[in-house]
């Protein structure tokens, strides 16, 4: 049997139709003359009533089989039933034994059972099955389309950027070497100086879905060694501003496509969205310096914030602005890449911005440098090689728009849309610095 439905298409309205469903039995309850089979598939479950005396015996003898996750197809009637889940079930024709398990489940799938999340990890492919995970992967994809189809609107053009590079794109030791024939290259730490160099050739809105990786041994609930992320970037822009505006238009798209695509879901999940007002409030340096000094917190004058002053930070704008993002802008120069533009009459800060929400750094971004004689400056301020990054630096002798972009990480968007408590709840297979398998 082909399947011709997935649960979610069939409607109590459909009565007397019949369809083709294909999936696992999630549980089985046997009432003596009647037994209920809840079939899964992605979209979510359907009641199969098999009831002895209206459906023929060898049938029955099938339906008696079956256990949790066996694998099956049935061809039905639509029978509309006011109490089974949203108001129909299928009354079975046929049914088609798929797979049998062959041992037991490590893991339950059906039951309500707290699992840990190492165990959940280490049966990654089983957990998936459960509908509360399964729900937090749909709203991904959700949150992505919503990521494309605002981009697509405003006239960017996907690309694909190398995740093999040379060099290490940002300078220190957190990169992934890899042996690459006779030489060693690394895994990208993010695609930023190639997205420049896209842009300067001529494809001015453009943006990269993709992984980037970081050699961190960190073990918070909100790092992962691989991620992906929506990277944009923009040309012939006026300053940072416009970045801001085009990531909170892409952030609010997302959230709306979510609301509107996954209800199921988010019920499931006990989510509710709501969707924030824009502009979002925006913190500059040296000004945050103060507002964490009011909080209790001193932070010297030209340093980084650490994750506690996030933390602060949020609060004091939801308190103030009644929002769970914000943008941070104007960090120190000496604490950000080469390629960040200085703010020109007050050198000492960034055109560098970072999103956060509900207390979560979700991006960074802003305005680069494409000046030629200030990128070879900046460069040799950060000690690093000019000949190293010739292959970068040679193509902005040859006329740069101003430009800028961020790379927004999908997992961590994913992870505090949803409220979830980890990061590797929202990423199918986390990689960590302990976790290579599945």
């Amino acid at each position: 049997m082909l399947r011709t439905h997935y649960t979610s298409q069939i409607r109590p309205e459909d009565e007397g139709k019949e369809v083709v469903v294909a999936g696992w039995v999630h549980r089985v309850r046997d009432l003596g003359g009647v037994k209920f089979i809840i079939l899964r598939d992605r979209e979510g479950l359907l009641q199969i009533t098999a009831k002895r005396g209206v459906i023929p015996q060898e049938l029955m003898n099938i339906a008696d089989e079956l256990r949790e996750e066996y694998v099956i197809a049935v061809k039905g009637i639509v029978k509309a039933n006011r109490i089974a889940p949203k108001g129909r079930e299928l009354i079975p024709n046929e049914i088609e034994i798929i797979s049998r398990p062959i041992s037991p489940l490590p893991i339950s799938i059906s039951s309500k059972t707290d699992i840990g999340l190492d165990t959940r990890l280490d049966y990654r492919v089983l957990d998936l099955r459960r509908p509360e995970v399964l729900a937090v992967f749909k709203i991904q994809s959700k949150i992505v389309e919503g990521f494309e189809d605002y981009l697509r609107e405003k006239g960017f053009q996907k690309v694909f950027t190398p995740c093999l590079i040379g060099a290490a794109s940002e300078g220190g030791a957190e990169v992934f070497p890899v042996v690459y024939f006779n030489k060693t290259a690394f895994l990208r730490q993010d695609p930023q100086l190639h997205r420049q160099l896209v842009v300067i050739s001529g494809m001015d809105k453009i943006y990269d879905l993709g992984p980037s990786w970081r050699a961190e041994p960190s073990h918070t609930p909100r790092h992962l060694c691989e991620h992906r992320g929506c990277a944009v970037e923009m040309g012939f822009i006026n300053d940072e501003q416009d970045i801001m505006r085009i990531e909170e238009n892409l952030v609010t798209r997302a959230m709306l496509k979510v609301k509107e695509e996954c209800s199921e879901e988010l019920e499931i999940l006990e989510v509710n969205i709501e969707i924030p007002s824009t502009p979002f409030p925006e913190l500059r340096f040296p000004k945050i310096y103060e507002i964490l000094e009011e909080f209790g917190k001193k932070i010297p004058f030209g340093e980084d914030y650490d994750r506690e002053s996030e933390v602060i930070l949020a609060k004091y704008v939801k308190e103030k602005y009644k929002s769970d993002f914000f943008f941070v802008n104007r960090f120190p120069f000496k604490i950000k890449p080469f390629y960040v533009m200085k703010v020109d009459e007050d050198p000492q800060w960034a055109r560098s911005i970072d999103l956060i929400y509900k207390g979560l750094e979700l991006s960074s971004g802003g305005q680069r440098e494409h000046r030629y004689e200030k990128i070879v400056e900046q460069i040799k301020e950060k000690g690093m090689s000019l000949i190293g990054l010739q292959w970068f630096t040679e193509f902005f002798k040859y006329g740069a728009p101003p430009h800028g972009g961020f790379n927004l990480g999908i997992e961590r968007f994913t992870m505090q849309l949803l409220n979830l408590s980890n990061i590797r709840e929202a990423t199918l297979f986390p990689r960590t610095p302990e976790r290579l398998l599945p």
